[in-house]
This record gives structure tokens, C-alpha cells and sequence, in this order.
């Protein structure tokens, strides 16, 4: 072996230790990355809450002298459960004259369609405790309840038509805020046919 020949092999060594077996970067996140990753994920999900206004339907009220507002211990838990509705009287006014009537708290409502109530989005089993996310994502997309195959439609005044022509990605941070929010275990009442 000539001398050039000696210099050289532990020079192509070298050059292929540092090409090929230096630590790959994974496509795997680290911990820190996915917590960062995730804490990010939540706060776009809390700023597009706010920008698609989901608390003016899902968030309770408290009337007070300025009117209505949002009751926050009760925030995004849907239309309590004992809170009446009484629409006696008023099913002509709405399929007669295509009007919807709100309850007090603005979380109930009648229509041509029948009563709705606003849903209870807390990470509670009475809320989206259990969901998964390709169920919110369905839900939103197709507009079912629950994003179960066979489901009943969501029902006005939910924008399910418009809000789901957010990204993938945006209908992610949404779930994945509302799973952050605290749980509030409060079950909606069904809707009702006129």
C-alpha cells in the first residue's frame, strides 16, 4: 500500500463517519417540541374560539344592567339542564313568520326547525369528554351530531356551513381547546320537533 493510499482511506473514513453516522434528525418531536407544539395548538384553538364567537352560544349568561354576560364558570358548558324554555304559544309565530325566538340566556332556541339548545363542548362526559378528534372534526365537516354516521343533523343556530371550511389544522386547535378548558358536567336537553 503506497503512502497516498495509507492517507487516504482514513481520510474517506472520516469523510463517511461524518456523512452518514452522525445522528439523524427524527421526524419524531421531542417531548419539549410536542408540549410546545401542543401548548401552541391550544391557543389557537382559545384565539379561534373567540374569533367564531362560540362563547355567544355555548357560554351561559348572567343578566345583569348592561345585559347579558357570559357566566365564565359556566364557559362553553352549552344550555344548563334545568333552565326552562317555555315556547307555549309561539310555534305559529315562527312557521308562519320564519322568525327564531332565543331563550333569556341565549343558549336555547325555537325556530321553523324546532327547539335546539347549545351543546356542551367542556371536556366532560356530559360534554365532548369522550369524543374523539375525527368525531369533532365530522361533526363539523358534515355537520352531525356527535360526527356519528346516522346522527341527526346539527341544528340552527350552530354555523356548522361556515365553520367548516376552517383548515384541518384549525378544527385540530379547537378540540384541542376545548379539551383544555375545565369540565363542566351538565347535560343539554335533546332538541324537540314543533
Amino acid at each position: 500500500m503506497s503512502a497516498k493510499a495509507f492517507l487516504v482511506f482514513p481520510l474517506m473514513a472520516a469523510i463517511f463517519w461524518l456523512s452518514n453516522c452522525q445522528q439523524q434528525p427524527s421526524d419524531k418531536p421531542t417531548t419539549a417540541q410536542a408540549n410546545l407544539s401542543r401548548e401552541a395548538q391550544v391557543q389557537r384553538g382559545e384565539y379561534l374560539a373567540g374569533f367564531a364567537m362560540c362563547d355567544d352560544c355555548h357560554t351561559p349568561k348572567i343578566m345583569t344592567e348592561h345585559g347579558p354576560q357570559f357566566d365564565m364558570s359556566r364557559r362553553f358548558s352549552g344550555h344548563p339542564a334545568g333552565e326552562p324554555f317555555d315556547t307555549t304559544g309561539m310555534k305559529d309565530l315562527v312557521t308562519t313568520r320564519f322568525v327564531a325566538v332565543f331563550s333569556s340566556g341565549l343558549t336555547a332556541y325555537l325556530g321553523p326547525w324546532g327547539v335546539s339548545y347549545a351543546a356542551n363542548l367542556t371536556p366532560d362526559d356530559t360534554g365532548i369528554g369522550n369524543w374523539t378528534e375525527a368525531q369533532f372534526i365530522k361533526a363539523i365537516r358534515e355537520g352531525k351530531s356527535k360526527g356519528m354516521d346516522g346522527a341527526r343533523p346539527l341544528l340552527p343556530p350552530m354555523p356548522w356551513e361556515v365553520v367548516r371550511n376552517m383548515s384541518d389544522e384549525d378544527l385540530k386547535a379547537l378540540f384541542a381547546y376545548f379539551k383544555s378548558v375545565k369540565p363542566i358536567q351538565n347535560v343539554v336537553p335533546n332538541p324537540k320537533s314543533l
